[in-house]
């Protein structure tokens, strides 16, 4: 049995209760974001790693700190790419202004260092600290390619990796660290977390071109109305220069984004990056092979596994 009910049950309570403070705007923002549920993807992620190696200590903590991290970043992006919403909802700087926005995702971190603390674990403080710095920079990264249309499948590997890939392998990385496994096993989820972390953004970027408002819940082309080029359009280029100018104008002319997706589908574009997406994944899966076997290793490698296929 995987069930994990009980588990993400108490995360939620928990992490309700971590986010509580006396000031309204900070109140209003965490029920907006970090109380309002969405995938769950990372905590999820700590209790299976956890779990295959038969129960990490702190594991309750290392979910909450991972998904406090993930928030607080989610803020920040927002207001970097002057989005519009956030799980549906108006994004928080919108409505609270900037500085609110900005000083609530330092809420969020100032409340993971109180929850890491617990712990007791110097080593992982560290690499949460190293993780938040990677994060930083890959989403300066990310913008620093767009202002300069610096586009390149070596980039955007960096970028995949520095602002999504990282979070996830700390998350599967963790409750080995926690429990001192051997390396092995401990680079095994590490490996794990951050092929599955690169599946997932590669296959968000795919869905934020090629998927449907109506199932996605927001409106498609995002990125590239933000000048970011991702896997699709970084293969078009190679053969479609026009491609490259609809980045650079941010897709504002009418009929932009249809040609795109139109190129994508018709050059077999889209196709390969769901091939692409695949081999990350079947990576991953591949990686788990170190753990003894369990269902919990089994639902890590059907989660990762579903990356090509996901929809929304």
């Amino acid at each position: 049995m995987t069930d994990l009910e009980a588990p993400l049950r108490r995360f939620e309570e928990a992490l309700s209760e971590l986010v509580q403070s006396d000031v309204l705007f900070i109140r209003l923002i965490h029920q907006d974001l970090v109380t309002a549920g969405g995938k769950r993807i990372r905590p999820r992620l700590v209790f299976l790693a956890s779990r295959a190696l038969g129960g990490a200590p702190f594991e309750l903590e290392l979910a909450l700190a991972v998904e406090l991290l993930h928030s607080a970043t989610l803020l920040h992006d927002d207001l970097i790419d002057d989005a519009e919403t956030r799980r549906g909802r108006e994004a928080a700087f919108r409505k609270y202004g900037n500085a609110v926005s900005v000083l609530s995702g330092d809420f969020l971190l100032s409340r993971l260092l109180h929850v890491i603390a617990k712990t007791g674990r110097m080593e992982l403080v560290e690499r949460f600290a190293e993780v938040a710095k990677t994060l930083s920079e890959g989403e300066v990264l990310q913008f620093q390619v767009a202002a300069l249309e610096d586009y390149s499948l070596e980039n955007y590997e960096r970028i995949i990796t520095a602002k999504t890939a990282v979070l996830m392998a700390l998350a599967t990385e963790g409750p080995a660290l926690l429990l001192g496994a051997e390396s092995g096993v401990r680079e095994a989820l590490y490996r794990y977390g951050l092929l599955y972390g690169q599946a997932f953004q590669m296959r968000d970027d795919y869905l934020d071109l090629m998927g449907t408002p109506e199932v996605l819940g927001k409106p498609v082309g995002g990125d590239l109305r933000e000048g970011k080029a991702t896997l699709i359009p970084l293969l078009l280029m190679e053969r479609y220069p026009e491609v490259r100018e609809v980045l650079r104008r941010r897709a504002r002319e009418a009929g932009d984004l249809e040609r795109v997706r139109a190129l994508a589908r018709e050059s077999g574009a889209a196709e390969e990056a769901v091939r692409r997406i695949r081999e990350r994944a079947e990576a991953a899966a591949q990686a788990l092979e170190a753990l003894p076997p369990s269902p919990f290793r089994e639902a890590l490698r059907e989660l990762a596994l579903k990356e090509a296929e996901r929809v929304r």
